[in-house]
């Protein structure tokens, strides 16, 4: 962050400007992403819940009739 208050300070260009803010919040994004990425992991492939299997074949005659 100091080094964008120096950019400021000393009128670097604006897109060098630009870059450092876009670079800070890239930065810090990643960071929320990384603190939150082992919650979803393990919500969306919980363990803890069994699926049911699905069978993929059809009843024959005898199945049907029964």
């Amino acid at each position: 962050m100091e080094e964008l208050v120096d950019l400021i300070a000393t009128d670097a260009s604006a897109s060098d400007v630009s870059d450092k803010i876009k670079d800070a919040l890239m930065a810090k994004a990643a960071t929320r992403i990384d603190t939150f990425k082992q919650n979803v992991a393990s919500s969306v492939f919980d363990a803890d819940a069994p699926e049911e299997e699905v069978s993929d074949e059809q009843p024959t005659e005898q199945e049907s009739e029964e």
